[in-house]
């Protein structure tokens, strides 16, 4: 028998909660990676580039990935079948940003024009942002869950 290949299945639209929460942890957990090992090597005054790499986390996750955290969650929970694909956890927009960034990071290290020092301190910074983001979408993927639950049980 000749298998068909199929798109990806239909999945309940809170676990796009979930997927994005891996998907976004993952990104952070991978770029903290990078990040951590260049800023520690080459660090000189720790404190400051402590302080730097909080004030990048700062300026990402409340200026940037909080919003969108938020803006996707209303998209995903809005969606009006119960059942949906299973990479919509991101819109168009969402994947090309994610795009841009994977591409201005990779050329950004391959071309060498930043010290170490620098880049492992935003990396971090920024790492830990998107970290923060995927955490923020597995706590939502947790209360949805649980009111879910609580719903089932008062039927």
């Amino acid at each position: 028998m000749k298998r068909v290949l199929s798109l990806p299945p239909r999945v309940p639209k809170i676990a796009l909660l979930l997927v994005a929460g891996i998907v976004w942890g993952f990104a952070g957990v991978k770029i903290l990676s990078i990040g951590i090992p260049d800023m520690v090597s080459t660090w000189v005054w720790p404190a400051l580039n402590l302080a730097v790499a909080a004030a990048v986390f700062l300026l990402f996750f409340f200026l940037i990935f909080r919003r969108m955290v938020r803006k996707h969650r209303g998209r995903i929970m809005g969606y009006d079948p119960e059942k949906v694909f299973l990479l919509a956890f991101f819109d168009w927009k969402g994947y090309l940003i994610m795009g841009f960034m994977m591409t201005f990071g990779i050329v950004l290290r391959g071309l060498q024009v930043v010290p170490p020092l620098y880049l492992g301190t935003f990396y971090t910074g920024l790492g830990s942002s998107l970290a923060g983001a995927g955490a923020c979408f597995l706590l939502d993927f947790v209360k949805e869950l649980m009111a879910r639950r609580k719903q089932i049980a008062r039927l």
